[in-house]
Parts: structure tokens; sequence; C-alpha cells
């Protein structure tokens, strides 16, 4: 299957009879037995080609027939897959044409037949031979995990028993192998060896996992930048934040950007597994030799800020239950709703009475309600005073003006520092 090449030459007036007869080749000769010797079939025009056994190549599905697909490598040759290795478990085709696949050739034929792709081998009868074709093209071997064994697992393939290691069974360390057996999976054969007593095959399967990953991880390059709006899989959780796969690339979504609540525990919020869209805030170089770059994400960013519209929903003068955070010297830290918390100064909570500590007062977990005094949403501050019956007057809210000696808001540090000072 060639191009079709012009032959760039004037038109002959002349007929065949009226060619000259010389010892020397004519212009036309020489031509025509250059076009055959480039579309002459055989090893040498298809190492021009770039085409060897062995080589992985990408093309697209031009047409699918009964029995095997054709595919376009993008040269003078087209590529034939058989049609097995494009059905799923269920029987069905799991591509169409136009659809770009990567597979290896295995064959050659220099007598014009083309050339012959294979994506996995073993899906055909027990065969020695394609165990030694997919260890020494490093095709991809399908076999079914067949017991949990020291070490590793066993696996089926090509009539023969392989071995695992525990370590090449998945991407990440796998504590309990026993969800595997019965499995179908494509392996890469890393160690075959012949022998009168049988044949020793070694398997692994995070080769193939760490390939694809790593040609998603090209892919997700491309499109990935500050901003942009992505789904992955929490793979990890820790005390400071979790780990998400986003395609072939981690990133980190620190506990600071879980939510607008209060920092809590990531276990609290996320599952291992769980499938979840994230924002990319930053992405920098990295030091860790297995990461080229440290990607941060946040859920927080795609929540809407609670802070936004503060002034319209917590004016001043009208009172709210709260729940009771954490308790200070200086106050207690209260919660209006999920990411929305005020300080109750200690002077607010005693209703005349001077206490040493808020907890005189009020318990955490415990139920209040609160005035609210002063609202500051750029600094995303709430000043807040115990609610009394007398705060109401014939049903309405009313602004209820800061206590004597207390100016603005400021800031928990500041409370601390008074209060460490007034110690001294």
């Amino acid at each position: 299957m060639g191009r079709p090449v012009s032959l760039d030459y004037a038109p002959m007036s002349q007929s065949k009879k009226s060619l000259p007869n010389t010892a020397a080749p004519s212009e036309f000769e020489t031509m025509l037995a250059a076009f055959e010797s480039e579309h002459k079939s055989g090893p040498s025009r298809r190492k021009q080609d770039g085409l060897k056994v062995g080589a992985e190549v990408r093309g697209r599905i031009l047409s699918i027939g009964r029995d095997a697909a054709f595919i376009d490598l993008g040269g003078k040759d087209d590529g034939a897959l058989a049609l097995d290795e494009l059905r799923g478990p269920d029987g069905q085709l799991t591509a169409q044409v136009g659809d770009e696949i990567v597979a290896r050739i295995v064959e050659i034929d220099g007598r014009g037949g083309g050339v012959v792709l294979r994506r996995t081998l073993g899906r055909g009868p027990d065969s020695r031979g394609e165990l030694r074709q997919a260890f020494e093209l490093g095709i991809p071997f399908e076999g079914q995990v067949s017991a949990v064994i020291k070490g590793g697992v066993e696996v089926q393939v090509g009539g023969v028993r392989g071995f695992c290691p525990i370590s090449q069974l998945d991407l990440r360390h796998v504590e309990d192998a026993s969800g595997y057996v019965g499995q179908k999976l494509s392996f890469r054969i890393t160690r075959f060896e012949e022998s009168g007593r049988g044949v020793n095959v070694v398997l692994s399967r995070r080769a193939l996992l760490e390939e694809a990953a790593q040609a998603q991880a090209e892919e997700l390059r491309k499109k990935l930048a500050p901003g942009v709006v992505v789904r992955g899989r929490v793979t990890a959780l820790k005390d400071y934040g979790a780990f998400v796969d986003l395609g072939g690339l981690e990133g980190m979504l620190h506990v600071s950007e879980l939510s607008f609540q209060r920092a809590r525990m990531p276990k609290d919020v996320l599952s291992v597994g769980q499938e979840i869209e994230v924002l990319v805030l930053k992405i920098e170089p990295s030091t860790d030799p297995k990461r080229s770059e440290r990607i941060s994400l946040s859920l927080k960013s795609l929540e809407k800020d609670p802070w936004s519209d503060i002034e319209a929903r917590y004016p001043a003068g009208t009172r709210f239950p709260a729940t009771v955070l954490r308790t200070e010297v200086f106050g207690a830290i209260v919660e209006l709703e999920p990411g929305i918390e005020g300080l109750v100064h200690i002077s607010e909570l005693g209703g005349g009475k001077r206490l040493r500590h808020a907890r005189e007062s009020v318990q955490v977990g415990s139920k209040i309600e609160v005035l609210i005094q002063q609202v500051d949403r750029e600094k995303r501050r709430l000043s807040l005073a115990r609610a009394s019956d007398g705060d109401i007057e014939g049903g309405e809210a009313v602004l209820v003006p800061q206590s004597p000696g207390r100016v603005g808001f400021g800031t928990l540090g500041d409370l601390l520092s008074r209060s460490s000072q007034k110690k001294k």
C-alpha cells in the first residue's frame, strides 16, 4: 500500500517503435526503474520508513473489518491489528474509526503483506513462542492472577505460571493482594528463562501503569495552569492535607484549602478513592526527584465565600444562635455557621460579673445567643456580645453600642498580648 508518486517528465510524442534503440537506457527507463525501486516491497523500503519489528507506533484507525482494524501509521504503510485486541471483556468494540491507538510491530511482511501490530499478547492459544516474543519486544502480555504467594502473586500466562512481586503489582504498595485473585490483567515480562525444567517468567504490572501515567501526565501538563478546575481522585490522607491524583500527576490539597470552615482533619472531610473537583492554585518546580513539579490545589476556592455578603446576612444589631468553639482568658470564639466565627469578649459574658476566664460562663460545644455588634468584611471579623432579653424591643432588633473602654475589634493576638502584659 504505497502512496502515488508523480513521474515528472515531458510527454513523449513518439510511439514505442520510434524509441531510440541504443545500449544506454533511455530517460524514461531510468525513471521507471527508480519508481519501481522506490515502491518495491521489502525490508529495505520499510527500513527507510523507520518501521522495524519491536518498535512502538502510534496511529489512527482507518477502517474496521470483520477480523482486523487497519491503522494509519503516518507513512507509506498501514498496520493491521487483530480485532480481538479492540474488544472489551464483554466482547464489544472499545474503539472506532478515527481513534488513536498505540501498538507494537510484531511482524513486517517483506512480500508486501504489510505491518502486523499487537497491543497485548496472551489472548490467543497458549504459546511459549508468544511469551518469548513479548519479552524480547516489550509487548504487554495478558495473564490471570491465580493465587497470593510469598512475596507476590502467581499469574497464569501463556500456559505457564508466572510470578509478579508485590512491589510490581500496582503503583502503590499493596497490603492485601487477595482482591486481585481472579482478575485478568496486562503485565510486562521482565524475565524469561527457559530450561529443561520449564520456564521462569517474572512479571511487572507497575511498569505498564507507570508508562500509562507518564503519557497521561504529558497530556495533562499541556492543559494544566493556575485557575483551571480539574477532576481527581484522593490517593492519600495526612494530617496536613490530602494527595490527589489528577490523571498522571499528583497534587497537594493543603488542610487550609479544604473549606472556609476552621481547619479540620482531612479524614473528617475526604476519603481515599473519593472523586473530587479541585482548582489549581499554583504550579512550582519540585526538588523531589520523583516529581518535576509541585501542584497546589484548593477545594475552598470552588465554594462561595460566606463572608462575601456578611453585612446583609448578619447586620449589626441583630441576634443569632451560635456554638462555642473555644474558650480563652479574653473571651469565647463562637461559630454562627460553617466558616463564620466571631469573638464574644470576656466582658460581654459575665453579665456584670468579673470573670477570669471565659469557661466560667460558657463551655465548649454549648449553644448561646449572640448579638452582632460590628461587622468587618475586609478583615473577616465579627464583634459579638452575649444577647439578653433586653436586646430586643417590640420584636425589633436594636443596635447595642460597644462596651465602654473597648475600641474597635482588635485581634486575638492583641488580646493575648494585653493579657500577658497584665500578668506581668
